[in-house]
């Protein structure tokens, strides 16, 4: 479902269609999306990528029109990558297409710079449609989530409003904590300090009113085997 949340400045189609760069971990991922998006007369893949350090090589080498991408990454998290190549490019337009809770994480997707979330799950019905959308400066989020969204802001009310208080850095070291890691693992996959990772440890373990760093672990666990997180 599209909603017309955008900037109208969609880019002009190219004469062979729209470029598609695909970012993923997972190769079977990346066959699947290719097949679909080459599919469509409109649209072309350009290139595939599986890490951050690739994804943003690639997209200076190819020039792509959009970006589809994962969230989990081999050498980094997709919200900073969308928030790097905002920076650097902001016409280019980010799909985020994940197994990842689209609740919690569409939102913080396009406020990274993405332009729209489509799960995984629904990627075979939607991806294309989302790509057009997005490529026409419009947002793309699920039905469900844009109802949500649009209830949230009349009521004041944030979704998921516990996991929702946190930042997006304490997010991804909450789900990193949930699927094993210890502080110095989180700190490399992350490119940060140890101390930082303690400090948004701490932070998430105020912010979800919890009263111990095996309490915290627990909740994370918990979450992250109730999203089917992949590992």
């Amino acid at each position: 479902m599209s909603s017309n949340l955008a900037p109208p400045d969609a880019g002009t189609r190219r004469a062979d269609g729209w470029r598609i760069l695909l970012v993923d971990d997972h190769p079977l991922v990346r066959m699947g999306l290719r097949a679909l998006l080459e599919g469509e007369p409109d649209l072309q893949v350009c290139g595939e990528a599986a890490s951050l350090a690739d994804a943003l090589a690639a997209v200076r080498a190819l020039h792509p029109d959009l970006v589809v991408t994962d969230l989990s990454l081999g050498d980094g998290n997709g919200l900073e990558l969308i928030k790097r190549l905002h920076a650097q490019q902001p016409q280019l337009r980010v799909l985020v297409c994940s197994m990842h809770d689209e609740k919690l994480f569409a939102l913080r997707a396009l406020g990274a710079g993405a332009c729209g979330y489509v799960s995984k799950e629904e990627a075979g019905r939607h991806v294309a449609d989302a790509v057009r959308e997005c490529l026409r400066g419009h947002v793309w989020l699920s039905r469900a989530m844009t109802e949500q969204t649009v209830s949230g802001l009349r009521s004041g009310v944030s979704p998921n409003e516990a996991i929702g208080r946190l930042t997006a850095r304490e997010l991804a070291v909450f789900e990193l904590i949930g699927r094993g890691l210890k502080p110095s693992q989180i700190a490399s996959h992350l490119h940060l300090s140890v101390k930082t990772v303690e400090t948004h440890r701490e932070k998430a373990k105020r912010k979800l009113n919890l009263h111990s760093g095996s309490e915290l672990t627990r909740s994370a666990m918990q979450w992250v085997e109730s999203q089917g997180q992949p590992e």
